[in-house]
């Protein structure tokens, strides 16, 4: 099936260390979209060599290299820039890994064309290779998300397979110093939307590779873990303070506070 082209969506994949799956993903992803943009984020096992390779030949192909490895917000946030700068208004965030389902791109691209003042959400659906311990302690995220938004509809706030409007992005991590490794994905789907952007969940299975099929995780439960903890006290006290002006908007059905 020929790839959709846009002019205003693009798909952003972020890689840092993905080895061979990475070529796997994005020829999934162009298979669906044009254009793909990916952001090799200082990787040093040689998987961006033969990528650079076939964008040489695919004109629906750009890949970014970074000197430095920044975290996945950050690399992002670098593609995210670039993009508005090229005139792009949307971004479709996937992992490098092959866990994110690439033939739902046109699902998710529709729903966003059709609205673009939304963020369009994956709502992960897990099959037996999720691990236990991870699918738990996102029910303890998603539960915190749910309170910081006063409800405000995010069916997952871990799930990276999304599609942002761009200058909302970029405005909110603008204005932050953190969001820029593994706690990215839920504190810009929180901030958001406290700006008022409203989200819409779409089913989208998940699957996690084991080792022998190529499958690399560089999530740590310890460091990862207090990472998030450390972002939801941080969140949980911010909100706090926009408390009174998020529930007088919520009552008023005007748009939420935004700093």
């Amino acid at each position: 099936m020929p790839s959709r082209a846009s002019s205003t969506h693009l798909v952003l994949i972020p890689s840092y260390n993905t080895g061979r799956l990475l070529l796997e993903t994005v020829r999934a992803a162009r298979a669906q979209w044009h254009p793909v943009w990916v952001v090799i984020d200082g990787s040093t096992d040689g998987s961006a060599e033969p990528l650079q390779a076939v964008a040489a030949a695919d004109p629906g192909l750009r890949v970014i290299v970074l000197s430095r490895n920044q975290g996945k917000g950050a690399a992002v946030l670098h593609g995210v820039r670039e993009a508005l700068a090229a005139g792009y208004t949307h971004v479709l965030t996937m992992d490098a890994d092959g866990q994110h389902p690439a033939a739902l791109i046109p699902t998710f691209m529709q729903q966003s064309i059709a609205r673009p003042e939304v963020m369009v959400l994956g709502r992960p659906v897990f099959d037996a290779s999720a691990p236990l311990l991870r699918v738990r302690g996102r029910r303890i995220s998603n539960a915190w998300t749910n309170l910081e938004t006063l409800g405000a509809g995010i069916g997952d706030s871990l799930y990276g397979f999304r599609v942002y409007p761009a200058r909302e992005l970029v405005a909110v991590m603008n204005r932050q110093r953190w969001m820029r490794r593994f706690d990215f994905d839920t504190e810009l789907v929180v901030r958001l939307a406290w700006r008022g952007v409203k989200p819409i969940n779409i089913n989208a299975p998940v699957k996690y590779l084991r080792a022998d099929e190529g499958g690399i995780s560089h999530f740590r439960y310890g460091r990862d873990n207090v990472l998030l903890t450390w972002m939801h006290t941080r969140l949980v006290l911010e909100f706090a303070l926009r408390l009174p002006a998020l529930i007088a908007r919520r009552l008023l059905g005007m748009r939420p506070f935004q700093r």
